[in-house]
């Protein structure tokens, strides 16, 4: 039974910090009202879109729906606070999550190559590293620990600061700003910032970087960035700025509630574990269950360019869609026993890294990192229990756990 009514609980970040209470919420809709016309209390109106197969309609056609002007939920207040922050615009400068065709192809192709499969295997041996490294911290942690905060958070970070070339030293500082950035409504989580002065922090942090690495490139992707010109000039600085804000902070957030997400999910099932360190050669299946049921990134929005018919309904030209990644992944029509955590789910057609022309940049190095980080974890413990209720941030936007207490039976 929900306590709130269905258009005020979509948006409320407190939700999305309940899994009970966000799944019965996007059970209902996709039984009952799958596109969803939406009107909380203190946001511009909006479609909720809950059916896998009507997310994938509507991020198959680029055409039709634009990632701008409005690409992620605000309320109106701080919409009006953006505005003020930037002049007037809708952001600090333009991500290629926020842009569309044709710049969209241009701007992601900077450093969609480097992001390739085959081309990740050149920087393996330092992610098995950074691994390795994270692995020997884990066991000096003794057996009690806070598994998110200690273990699966630092690993990406550092994997997105070795291909930014960051100065490992800079860790707090970075990790600080993505928790603001992604916080929410999280008031442990911010640090007293808001996504504002996290994205002021990021550009003071990566503009001396950025003006380093055009005086002397080196082989990371901050001086592909940097570098990078089209008709003959630099691109735009908010650009190289925005780049260096997405792939140093949903390049490693996602990464790390998955991660902590899937030991927790284990925990739950400890059979599908168990599956596991008999198997290690489940492991590539078995983070793709974990992307599947975190889903860390709950949601995108869309602004339909014409009227079109969705479901019997006239969504119309200028309507806002929010497109709803954990109900997808949950879909019944889609996914047998969806609810079900099983680390050999076979098709496992998830939306956890998006869809089309907007799917995440990043997604094959989350891979490698996730099927890296488990094959060292699994002959290291035996078994994790909980000595704490799990917690999660109190997002809307992109988020898992954010305390995660465990008692380790070590091998």
């Amino acid at each position: 039974m929900l306590d709130q009514s269905i258009d005020d609980l979509i948006p409320d970040h407190g939700t999305y910090a309940d899994l009970e209470r966000q799944h019965q919420m996007y059970t209902d809709l996709r039984d009952g009202d799958p596109v969803h016309w939406t009107e909380p209390a203190g946001y511009r109106p909006f479609w909720t879109i809950t059916k896998y197969n009507d997310i994938m309609e509507i991020e198959r056609q680029q055409d039709k729906f634009l990632a701008q002007p409005r690409s992620k939920l605000f309320p109106i207040e701080f919409e009006r606070k953006m505005a003020e922050a930037t002049g007037g615009k809708a952001h600090f400068g333009r991500a290629i999550s926020q842009m569309d065709q044709p710049d969209h192809r241009i701007f992601r192709g900077i450093a969609n190559e480097w992001f390739m499969p085959n081309a990740l295997e050149r920087i393996r041996p330092d992610v098995d590293a950074l691994a390795e490294r994270s692995m020997k911290e884990f066991r000096a942690l003794g057996s009690d620990m806070d598994f998110y905060h200690d273990v699966a958070s630092p690993y990406p970070l550092r994997v997105i600061m070795l291909i930014l070339g960051c100065d490992f030293a800079d860790e707090p500082r970075l990790r600080a700003a993505t928790n603001g950035y992604f916080a929410g409504n999280d008031p442990e989580m911010s640090g007293g910032m808001d996504i504002i002065k996290a994205t002021q922090e990021y550009f003071a942090y990566f503009e001396p970087i950025a003006a380093e690495r055009r005086r002397n490139p080196s082989d990371d992707v901050a001086s592909i960035i940097a570098n990078t010109k089209i008709d003959g000039a630099y691109i735009d600085d908010g650009i190289v700025k925005m780049y260096y804000v997405a792939l140093a902070g949903a390049g490693h957030d996602t990464t790390g509630s998955t991660s902590a997400g899937g030991v927790l999910a284990m925990m739950q099932n400890p059979s599908e574990w168990d599956k596991l360190k008999a198997d290690p050669e489940l492991t590539k299946l078995a983070v793709e269950e974990m992307i599947r049921w975190v889903s860390p990134v709950k949601h995108f929005m869309r602004t339909a360019a014409v009227d079109y018919e969705l479901r019997g309904k006239t969504i119309k030209a200028g309507d806002s869609l929010m497109l709803a990644y954990p109900s997808g992944n949950r879909d019944e029509e889609i996914f047998e026993d969806p609810f079900t955590f099983r680390i050999d789910r076979k098709p496992n057609r998830h939306m956890g890294f998006g869809f089309g022309p907007h799917i995440c940049l990043g997604m094959s190095l989350a891979r490698m990192e996730l099927q890296i980080f488990f094959r060292k974890l699994m002959p290291l413990v035996k078994r994790f229990e909980l000595t704490g209720t799990p917690r999660w941030t109190q997002t809307n936007f992109v988020g898992g756990l954010k305390h995660l207490p465990v008692h380790v039976e070590w091998e």
